[in-house]
């Protein structure tokens, strides 16, 4: 099932998907980070959402 681009949130919202640009934008709102530092992120430590948000709190 394809996700639905309409939604504001991500379907699976354990996951970043960064080749989605609405799930950059929410992931980028919801963390206070622009969407380079998001990127930087998932790239450092993989798409888990927790893991990210533990990542750029440091």
């Amino acid at each position: 099932m394809s996700d639905n681009k309409e939604l504001r949130a991500p379907q699976d919202a354990s996951r970043i998907a960064l080749h989605e640009d609405y799930e950059v934008r929410y992931w980028s709102n919801k963390f206070g980070v622009t969407h380079e530092q998001l990127k930087e992120a998932v790239d450092a430590v993989g798409h888990s959402a927790e893991d990210v948000e533990k990542h750029l709190k440091g």
